[in-house]
């Protein structure tokens, strides 16, 4: 569940994505609990739950285990999380934004803080690094849903600002207030997309070389490990010949 950055590539490549579907399952389940708690456990009437249950069918999540999330946050109350957002520094000055969901905000910001210093960063104030990214709705469609130019055409008419198509699909960019309307006015084009989601989207990316590479390799792994961290979001580029020094 890494966002804007190379990371989602690494992860891709080894296979991440595999090894920890049960801790990804069970973050997804989190943010579906926490989003039908907070509003109504309609989709259709709570934008926040249409997109966390976006989310998990992105992530092959069975709808069993999405109607539990939900079922236990209306039935039971469910448990109280904190949003909270943690911004640091890793390697070669890179900037990280951590978003967490957590029931101990002690805890957390005392595990994410040794993360950050066991593995070449260290952790900030709030606002830190931000400033280095924008804060955006993010819609996502995979390659076979239009052309290029198709849906550039449509991103234009529903009010986004960007369109981003390649190899692996069509993402488009808007402000974070016309998100679930321009998602609803692409949904009825081009049917459910895979995410519709508010990301932090770096403004520059800042390339990572040599045995830096490894150093925020490992970062971004422990923070996606762990239990309280929903999603990472970080400004580094590593090259194809990089990653494959990496995973040679």
């Amino acid at each position: 569940m890494a966002g804007h950055s190379k990371f989602s590539n690494i992860q891709h490549r080894k296979g991440a994505q595999d090894k920890k579907r049960g801790k990804i399952f069970a973050k997804l389940a989190k943010e579906v609990m926490v989003a039908a708690k907070l509003g109504m456990p309609d989709p259709d009437h709570n934008p926040r739950l249409r997109a966390a249950i976006q989310a998990a069918k992105s992530q092959s999540m069975p709808k069993d285990n999405i109607d539990r999330a939900i079922k236990r946050a209306t039935d039971q109350g469910g448990e109280d999380f904190f949003e909270i957002r943690y911004e640091g520094f890793g390697p070669a000055g890179t900037g990280v934004i951590v978003e967490a969901l957590t029931d101990n905000k002690n805890r957390s910001a005392s595990d994410i803080r040794a993360i950050f210093t066991k593995n070449g960063g260290n952790l900030g104030e709030t606002g830190a690094v931000s400033f280095m990214f924008d804060h955006v709705g993010s819609i996502k469609f995979g390659p076979d849903a239009a052309d290029a130019d198709t849906m550039l055409e449509a991103a234009i008419d529903a009010g986004a600002d960007d369109c981003i198509s390649d190899d692996d699909g069509h993402e488009l960019i808007c402000e974070v207030g016309a998100l679930h309307e321009v998602a609803r006015a692409l949904e009825d084009k081009f049917g459910e997309p895979q995410s519709a989601q508010m990301i932090w989207k770096p403004q520059n990316l800042i390339e990572v070389v040599g045995a830096k590479v490894g150093t925020i390799v490992k970062l971004m792994d422990a923070l996606e490990d762990c239990d309280d961290v929903q999603t990472v979001y970080a400004n580094f580029d590593i090259s194809e010949e990089e990653l494959a020094k990496l995973e040679g």
